[in-house]
């Protein structure tokens, strides 16, 4: 039976919505564009079978500004919880938290970490992986990426300041950095190099699906070369799009999160201060609250 693909949006429902698969990447926690209560009200509606974690989730290279409010810890707490009841969690890694592609191969009770990933669903090959494998920039001119990264930072606050004045007037919010990509020719011209590379090489290795992050572009569409069809995917991220890509019953979604859909909780009013920890402090929490939640002791 032909698979189908939609997109959806979220509902009011209390109850967890089952999902055989969720795709979530470019959460990019310890910026302060990172959408952390609307990303954990959404893993609360949700219970998966499975997750995979495509890369950018941790940004590792903004840690030496020693961001990282309490909101952001709550969004590890509810992955390490998923691994804790055997979810089979897999964290495939990105640019941005490229110091744990040295742990490739890792496992650790239901968690994996690796840079890429082929799943077979429904008897279709799925090719996973972040994406900037095919980022030029991020090839030969890393500095310049991580400085283009700062300033997309600042443009991320400069974009929450406007966009409070904005509803202070009654109006919608905007994206400012949404609307300079979509209006740059080059930027343009770069996502659609990049959906036609990962499609192509999906199609020259047989996959039926190829889904990736990076870009911050959710999408699901079918591409087709001289050479044959791939049903490409991309999960989004949630600085801006705030998107995720479910897999359910033989049928994918692209799930965008709205305020609106969600009732507010207690979790709404609480404080989000910001904890003033070093990365080496931020990593050592971290995997404290693993090895609890894991029950996994190490002997000395």
């Amino acid at each position: 039976m032909q698979e189908k693909i939609k997109k959806q949006s979220s509902d009011k429902a209390r109850k967890k919505r089952k999902v055989d698969l969720l795709v979530i990447s470019d959460v990019h926690l310890g910026t302060y564009g990172c959408h952390s209560k609307e990303l954990l009200k959404y893993l609360r509606s949700v219970k998966p079978k499975m997750v995979v974690l495509n890369g950018d989730i941790i940004d590792m290279w903004q840690f030496k500004k020693r961001y990282w409010p309490k909101s952001h810890m709550r969004i590890i707490h509810k992955l390490i919880k998923w691994v804790s009841k055997g979810v089979k969690v897999y964290y495939i890694t990105g640019n941005h938290d490229e110091l744990l592609r040295k742990f490739a191969g890792f496992k650790m009770g239901s968690l994996v970490i690796d840079n890429k990933l082929l799943l077979e669903l429904n008897g279709k090959k799925t090719w996973i992986f972040h994406g900037d494998v095919f980022d030029v920039t991020m090839k030969h001119s890393k500095w310049l990426t991580k400085l283009g990264s700062h300033g997309y930072d600042l443009l991320i606050l400069i974009n929450a300041f406007c966009n409070w004045v904005s509803e202070k007037m009654g109006k919608g919010k905007i994206s400012l950095s949404k609307n300079i990509k979509n209006s740059v020719k080059q930027a343009v011209k770069f996502i659609n190099n990049f959906e036609k590379t990962t499609a192509e090489i999906a199609i020259a290795n047989g996959y039926d699906y190829v889904l990736c992050g990076h870009i911050h572009q959710p999408e699901m569409k079918t591409i087709c070369t001289e050479k044959g069809s791939v049903e490409y995917l991309n999960s989004g991220d949630w600085v801006e799009n705030l998107t995720a890509l479910e897999y359910n019953k033989g049928e994918w979604t692209l799930f965008q999160y709205k305020d609106e859909d969600f009732e507010k909780d207690d979790h709404d009013n609480q404080d989000d201060d910001i904890v003033m920890m070093s990365d080496n402090e931020i990593f050592n929490q971290m995997l404290g609250d693993f090895m609890t939640n894991t029950g996994i002791i190490f002997n000395k």
